[in-house]
């Protein structure tokens, strides 16, 4: 009888190896070393430690909302109005400042809020069966009208040092701003459950086949108003934590934000369609997303030429894998792997193309 190679044992080890080193999120994280080498290069000030953690503080709100949207999309649905619901909650903390209520009671009556808006999506697409693109699109609208009807063009400020801790304050002895801390752990524990708990694979299996987990047992209304109530929750967090850090509310207050959310989740790998997934993806891709605003904010680029610059990325990002996979067929593995490093080549050179075009046009135009 022939012996095997004694190398066979081995191989299955490198093909693993090799499909974790082709993962997504090793794309992101060499687009993010590359980004911090440019930024290095192009401003002596991006590596000062206080830019770097003052400039964190500019996405924490959006990172904690992109928390519960991982779950979200995870599942094949989608949440439009968290910004909404961020500046709705902000609002009614404001407008109860405003009228003398203790700025706690008003912080904590603000959470409650966010739990019920987010309450209300699930409820309307888990018990009603309505398009969750169509809910939370009305509620984007109703939301932030609620929050003008609070407000209306004032502006409410004054907040005690106590509460702007939350959006300004720094660790003791330390320059690490509060609000990163709390993201970190909140990052932390929302991974764990995506990734460590039944609660988590209920999540995947909802997303790969909802009525088969229907079937299966899986409590999938339970589980979507469940994680609709968590983002509204998280919503009104963020919102605290947004007015705190401004120090002053009004009722346009994290408009547009949505959008950033969305982005950061899809461009970390969560796919739109559901099923499929991490949240160290997404925590990644808003680790890319803040060093990429960051650096081009130092070069005084304007911020239209930043969106176009974060938008190309998350076209080329969903577009190139997909459209790879969609030439090929139904490749073969080794096939799969070398289209997927082919298009996270593909993604790094437009990406780096497309920043140095971005910057040398807004030169030339000054």
């Amino acid at each position: 009888m022939k012996t095997p190679p004694e190398t066979a044992p081995s191989a299955p080890l490198a093909a693993i190896l090799r499909q974790q080193f082709l993962r997504w999120e090793w794309l992101l994280v060499i687009l993010t070393l590359v980004m911090m080498v440019v930024n290095t290069q192009l401003s002596p000030f991006f590596l000062a430690p206080n830019n770097l953690l003052r400039a964190s503080s500019d996405f924490v709100e959006i990172g904690i909302m992109m928390l519960p949207m991982v779950f979200i999309i995870i599942t094949g649905n989608i949440d439009l109005s968290v910004a909404s619901t961020l500046g709705l909650s902000a609002s009614l903390l404001g407008f109860l400042h405003n009228a003398g209520w203790n700025i706690w009671v008003a912080a904590a009556l603000a959470l409650v809020v966010g739990a019920l808006c987010g309450l209300l999506n699930g409820v309307l697409i888990a018990r009603l069966g309505l398009p969750s693109l169509v809910v939370t699109l009305g509620t984007f609208s109703f939301y932030r009208g609620l929050a003008y009807a609070l407000l209306g063009d004032e502006a409410a400020r004054g907040y005690p040092t106590a509460f702007t801790y939350l959006g300004q304050g720094r660790l003791p002895g330390t320059r690490v701003p509060f609000a990163l801390l709390l993201f970190v752990v909140l990052a932390v524990v929302f991974g764990l459950v995506l990734h460590r708990t039944r609660f988590g694979r209920y999540l995947y299996a909802i997303g790969n086949n909802e009525a088969a987990s229907r079937y299966a047992g899986a409590p999938v209304r339970r589980i979507k108003i469940g994680i609709y109530t968590l983002s509204g929750l998280m919503a009104a967090l963020a919102g605290l934590i947004l007015a705190a850090r401004f120090g002053s509310t009004r009722p346009d207050i994290g408009m547009g934000l949505e959008l950033s959310v969305i982005t950061v989740t899809v461009l970390g790998g969560v796919s739109i369609n559901g099923g499929t997934g991490s949240m160290l993806g997404a925590v990644l891709a808003l680790l890319l997303i803040g060093v990429t605003r960051f650096g081009m904010g130092l070069m005084n680029l304007q911020g239209q030429v930043q969106d176009i610059v974060i938008g190309l990325l998350l076209i080329l990002s969903i577009l190139l894998p997909n459209l790879g996979g969609w030439l090929a067929g139904r490749p073969a593995p080794s096939s799969a792997l070398a289209l997927r490093a082919g298009a996270a080549l593909l993604v790094m050179v437009a990406f780096g193309w497309f920043f140095f075009w971005s910057r040398g046009l807004v030169l030339a135009i000054k």
